[in-house]
């Protein structure tokens, strides 16, 4: 009663649209520099490459914007 077809689902894992939470997970690790070769991997198999673009660009904004603001706040103590 086995159609066939479940051998070769098996076989050819689809890719699928990631989640906002690995999406973040994969941000802040790969920022941080401990990135998995596991999750880089699945990162690469994901179906397209804009989510983790634009993640990576909103992340890299806010973080100069956070520095920005740190100097500032640090300039204005002294």
């Amino acid at each position: 009663m086995n159609s066939g077809n479940d051998g070769e689902s098996k076989t050819k894992p689809t890719p699928e649209s990631p989640g906002v939470l690995k999406i973040i997970q994969s941000i802040l690790a790969g920022a941080f520099g401990v990135q998995s070769d596991k999750r880089r991997q699945e990162d690469f198999a994901s179906s397209s490459p804009w989510p983790y673009i634009i993640a990576g660009i909103l992340f890299t904004a806010g973080f100069v914007v956070m520095l920005i603001l740190i100097v500032k706040m640090v300039l204005a103590g002294s």
